[in-house]
């Protein structure tokens, strides 16, 4: 049952109960034409995005993988991943049409109702690689983001038939299946900077031995100055693999301290950035890079990153190839599973996260 209008949520378990517990979510707050901001929702000033900060010409590179064999097409993608952390690529060999069909299964598994989506939340959901949730971790959080999620790890298409909504399941497998071309591209490129000539199978599954997707839905917020859709984060992935709509709210963190870089929607293009793992594997040669997402007051807005990981059982360092080229290790070796516990216990904090692998 939807509360009454009259400051509703001034009880934090009468706003945990609608949006977590009953699986409303902040699209059922959105819904609710709430003219200001429950107060979980408001972040300290700290967090807010402070709109002097932001690099008003300032753009990540954008660069062609037509020829991506190109000496210079991949000099430019290791100078990105090295200087920036990210960058957005166009002419990639991921269908347009692909692009636009997940776009709508996100939007179609949201507009379901509450019930049905509900089944696939933490308390409902039948096996923890299928997730609807809210926030990012709501237990650990002292303000709550301002945004819902699907959630489905990547086991095999025999579980993934079984357990992913039938909304969106065959949309979310094309992306991934005809992401993986443009993965293995990055990944060959990215290794040769390293002087890793070869990605045998070993290799590959270290790099990209898992894979996640999130269908996030960002409503339209009473009072977005206030919040954030997704708060200051590295990724712990190797790579992600963003697709945006057209209404954009990444922002990256330049070179320059507190300055924030704002990253354009660009019609049929993907947005790539390295992960805490690829750091930590390149011994910080490539750089994981915070980003943060702003709320939006006028509209709904929607994205879908694939995380490329390594496995939960592998052990994560610096790759043997550049230590045994005299390189000194930054990092130590850290089982996955528990670099990405780490990350997922507590709130949002910056590049906090790979300190639990320095030396």
């Amino acid at each position: 049952m939807a509360p009454t209008l009259a400051d509703p949520f001034n009880d934090s378990s009468a706003l945990i109960d609608f949006v977590i517990n009953q699986g409303n979510g902040v699209k059922g707050l959105s819904e609710l034409g709430l003219k200001a901001l429950p107060k979980q929702y408001i972040q300290p000033l700290e967090e807010r995005m402070c709109m002097t900060n932001i690099v008003p010409q300032g753009s990540i590179p954008i660069i062609d993988m037509s020829k991506w064999e190109d000496p210079k097409v991949a000099k430019s993608i290791c100078d990105a991943a090295s200087e920036w952390g990210f960058f957005q690529i166009v002419n990639h060999d991921v269908p347009i049409e692909v692009l636009e069909n997940v776009k709508d299964a996100t939007y179609n598994f949201f507009k379901m109702p509450v019930e049905v989506k509900n089944k696939y939340s933490k308390e409902h959901s039948s096996s923890n690689n299928v997730r609807f949730g809210t926030s990012f971790t709501s237990q650990a959080e002292k303000a709550l983001e301002w945004k819902d999620y699907l959630s489905l790890f990547y086991v095999s298409e025999e579980e993934a038939s079984a357990l992913w909504p039938s909304i969106c399941r065959e949309k979310v497998l094309d992306y991934m299946k005809k992401s993986e071309v443009v993965i293995k591209q990055l990944l060959q490129v990215l290794m040769k900077g390293l002087n890793v000539d070869e990605i045998d199978e070993a290799k590959e599954s270290l790099l990209m031995g898992s894979m996640r997707t999130n269908l996030n839905y960002y409503p339209k917020c009473p009072n977005p100055k206030l919040t954030v859709g997704v708060g200051r984060h590295s990724d712990v992935s190797t790579l992600t693999i963003l697709l945006q709509d057209e209404i954009g709210g990444p922002f990256v963190r330049g070179n320059e301290g507190d300055d924030w870089i704002h990253v354009p929607p660009i019609k049929g293009s993907l947005v790539i950035n390295v992960g805490d793992a690829l750091q930590i594997m390149s011994n910080g040669r490539y750089r994981s890079v915070e980003h943060r997402v702003v709320a939006n007051g006028s509209k709904n807005r929607i994205s879908v990153p694939i995380f490329v990981n390594a496995r939960p059982i592998d052990m994560i360092g610096p790759l043997p190839e550049l230590v045994a080229n005299g390189e000194k290790p930054i990092y130590k070796q850290v089982l996955y599973s528990d670099y990405v516990k780490h990350f997922f216990r507590k709130a949002h904090d910056g590049k906090k996260t790979v300190e639990f692998a320095e030396l």
